[in-house]
């Protein structure tokens, strides 16, 4: 007699990431011989600085080829608590870092240690796809926040105090925004922990993930750096989207030493220490900052070519994204037409129309908690940005 073929409860509730099922569909329709400009990944199409590659040399040649403390190699540790305490004005010691296999498993072992069953977690949307899930799998109830297209798509201060009751537990946003690019300033976010403070047993859990890719004048500014609240303030951070590390798989938490050694605890028994090339590596990165200033003049260039190629598509609605390496268009008024063979109903019949039609990949706002609008990635060339547009103009223009 076979067993019976069903996963868990809990894994059966979660649904599959967006980003990554279209990057997949993307892959599948390339290797039957299609041109596909894939747009659906936030992955930085730079290569990873040299002077952190040749510590890696380093590392394998010297032998570092052990298991790794839970919470990182002190070194790494004591680097971050550094880069806080210089960059992000948070005075935070080696015991309060933590280091992960990616900012990904830093915020979801946040998650898993502050949230109890039915503990609420307001997200300001539209949000990373895996934000809600990731909530629901430490049983957790999302409380979706939405910030208006007018607005940069920015919850503010007055929609959080409305939002937050009895059950509220943790705060959950990016700054940068995946998926918008959004970017929250000193004087949104110093208003956002007047709010906070108020109710002293909510917690912030800030994705600093972009933090390096940030447009605006007065730079970026971390939320834990405001006194009154730090030490309710979990900041994550990662070296994938600055410095070009993704397959690296590095991300850091600093918190609150309690909180550490929450994570700590979980981490033992779940992944352990992670990679330890990857670790000495990333102890050198800020070393140099070259490359991650022209990655981020090169995502500059990037978004200025994609806003001005989508703004003279009729039907699209566009903000200027102050980080990141995004563009979040509405497109709601496509909604309703059809080129005579594909109707458009929402976003994921918008996102599926261009990958079948234009030949290019983007994500459907809908698992961003944003069902009208789509993300566009411009971690790709100027050559293929710009053939995207052309194509996306064609495509669209076929819709009555």
């Amino acid at each position: 007699m076979s067993a019976v073929q069903q996963v868990a409860d809990r894994i059966q509730a979660l649904e599959p990431s967006a980003t990554l099922a279209m990057s997949q569909k993307s892959r599948e329709l390339r290797e039957q011989g299609f041109d596909i400009i894939n747009l659906s990944i936030g992955e930085p199409d730079f290569k990873t600085p040299k002077h952190i590659c040749e510590e890696a040399k380093k590392a394998i040649d010297a032998g570092f080829h052990s298991y790794t403390p839970v919470p990182g190699i002190p070194e790494l540790r004591k680097a971050i608590a550094d880069k806080f305490k210089r960059e992000n004005n948070i005075d935070w010691k080696p015991e309060n870092i933590i280091v992960s296999t990616g900012a990904k498993h830093s915020l979801a072992n946040a998650l898993q240690v502050m949230v109890n069953p039915g503990d609420e977690v307001i997200i300001f949307a539209p949000y990373w796809v895996s934000y809600s899930e990731m909530v629901k799998l430490a049983e957790g109830k999302p409380v979706i926040l939405e910030g208006s297209f007018e607005n940069g798509f920015k919850v503010t201060a007055e929609q959080l105090e409305n939002a937050i009751t009895d059950k509220t537990k943790v705060v959950m946003f990016s700054s940068p925004s995946n998926p918008t690019g959004a970017v929250f300033s000193k004087a949104e976010l110093t208003e956002i922990a007047k709010v906070i403070e108020k109710h002293e047993n909510i917690f912030v859990l800030a994705d600093e993930i972009y933090e390096y890719i940030n447009f605006m004048e007065e730079g970026h500014f971390s939320i834990g750096s405001i006194p009154a609240i730090k030490d309710r303030v979990i900041t994550v951070n990662g070296m994938a989207k600055g410095f070009a590390m993704t397959g690296w798989r590095i991300g850091y938490i600093g918190a609150a030493e309690w909180i550490v050694k929450g994570i700590n605890k979980l981490q033992g028994q779940v992944t352990s220490g992670t990679n330890h090339i990857a670790q000495r590596a990333s102890v050198v990165a800020w070393d140099d900052m070259t490359a991650a200033e022209t990655m981020k003049r090169a995502y500059l260039v990037r978004r200025e070519l994609v806003v001005k190629g989508l703004r003279d598509i009729p039907g699209f609605k566009v903000n200027v994204p102050d980080g990141a390496f995004y563009a979040f268009p509405e497109i709601s008024s496509f909604f309703g037409k059809s080129d005579g063979e594909t109707a458009i109903n929402n976003s994921d019949d918008f996102s599926m129309f261009l990958l079948l039609k234009a030949h290019v990949a983007t994500v459907a706002g809908s698992g961003f908690g944003a069902p009208n609008c789509i993300r566009i990635s411009t971690a790709a060339s100027d050559e293929a940005l710009e053939e995207a547009i052309a194509r996306i103009k064609a495509a669209v223009a076929t819709l009555k």
